[in-house]
């Protein structure tokens, strides 16, 4: 297609943003490769130099979204991030190096923001986005880029979104597979849709793991992040056809993309004000908050249940591959999802206390409520699980 015809393509939405007056002499040099592309030209450069992107974590999808709408020249860059960077981020989190393990993330993406393009200003929002703070954040926004790793957060700036009329880039990632897509429940052509188009209702607890439980590869990381911005891009100025209305599908193993169309769901209600999202999402179930209710220990406690050498069960409920990178002494190996379906109950002493543990304490809960219907009753599962027994116990060992 060429350039003229790309220009009047009716699948493509009117741009985003107005255009900035000018463009200095040292800008038009960073952005010469952008200027001679005639579908950006100066007027798109402008644009982008005007535009106002907010973008919701500084992690894996953050990370290259940030560093490329910085080099592409965006003006204003708002980032919502409360967490520091850790050593477990580094093999993805492209943004952050060694001398920033220990400091706050948003700073972190800032310095290094700066270091790829002194003309973008950076505002932080060191806050956990939640109902009471995100609508005040996203008013000074023309565009937001979410790329959060849990549903609740999702469900949150969908709505959000919704209620302040803009548009975001939504981003997915889990081992070897990635998603993106573009909501905009006010597109100016008509086919508006919103996350919840896509997902009406958030996965039962515990049934979908977070990459932090589930892994990813680091590089998949780059590859959905590069998508994001790119539709950001031609939302701002105007050019191409975004992911309004599709779903696309990266499988990084089979190196395949595929597009699936999403159409507005006629049976989701309207959005007209912001929720409970932790309760709406059910972060823990029901079943898994009651059974730890009053049956939770600590890691110190288990660890003076060893020394005293007391007689009992430690079972880890993790998976095989983590248990070869670090486990609890004496820790048994039986998986979760062998206890929820019954089969591993057996292997369960039933003459003895039941002590199970995960890697954070989320898995453990869930396999405790199922051990407890099954009768032993007296079983209890550690809190923070393996990492706090690293963090309380035995430094020494590796975390994940």
């Amino acid at each position: 297609m060429a350039p003229s015809e790309r220009a009047s393509d009716p699948r493509a939405l009117p741009p985003l943003v107005e255009p900035a007056a000018e463009l200095t002499k040292d800008e038009v040099a960073r952005y010469s490769r952008h200027l001679i592309i005639p579908d950006v030209g100066m007027a798109g450069q402008k644009r982008l130099k005007n535009a106002k992107v907010l973008v919701v974590g500084a992690g894996g999808l953050g990370s290259p979204a940030l560093l490329y709408l910085a080099a592409a020249g965006v003006g204003t860059l708002g980032i919502v991030e409360f967490d520091e960077v850790d050593e477990s981020n580094l093999h993805r989190q492209v943004i952050h190096g060694q001398s920033d393990i220990g400091r706050p993330k948003g700073e972190s993406a800032r310095d290094s923001i700066k270091e790829i393009n002194p003309f973008v200003e950076v505002k932080l929002h060191p806050v956990r986005l939640d109902s009471s703070n995100v609508m005040d954040i996203f008013r000074d926004y023309d565009l937001i880029l979410d790329g959060t790793d849990n549903f609740a957060t999702r469900y949150l700036v969908n709505d959000a979104a919704v209620l302040s009329g803009k548009p975001y880039v939504w981003g997915s990632i889990f081992r070897f597979e990635g998603q993106a897509s573009v909501f905009w429940e006010d597109a100016p052509n008509g086919k508006g849709l919103n996350y919840r188009d896509l997902y009406p209702e958030p996965p039962p607890p515990g049934m979908v793991p977070s990459c932090a439980e589930g892994g990813v590869l680091g590089v998949l990381c780059a590859s959905i992040g590069s998508i994001m911005v790119n539709e950001a891009i031609k939302l701002i100025t105007g050019i191409g056809e975004p992911l309004l209305g599709r779903l696309m599908v990266y499988d990084a193993l089979e190196m395949s993309y595929r597009t699936i169309n999403i159409r507005k769901d006629p049976d989701t209600k309207p959005i007209t004000e912001l929720i409970d999202y932790d309760a709406f999402c059910g972060v823990v179930s029901d079943d898994a908050q009651a059974a730890a209710a009053g049956h939770t220990i600590t890691a110190t406690e288990l660890k003076e249940m060893i020394d005293a050498g007391k007689d009992f069960a430690l079972i880890d409920v993790r998976e095989p591959h983590e248990y070869e990178i670090v486990s609890i002494p004496g820790a048994v190996l039986i998986p979760k999802d062998r206890i929820l379906s019954g089969e591993a109950l057996s292997e369960i002493p039933q003459d003895k206390p039941v002590v199970l543990h995960c890697k954070s304490g989320a898995r453990s809960a869930d396999a405790l409520a199922a051990l407890h219907q099954a009768g032993f009753r007296d079983a209890v599962h550690v809190g923070g699980g393996v990492l706090a027994w690293a963090k309380q116990v035995d430094p020494s060992l590796p975390t994940y």
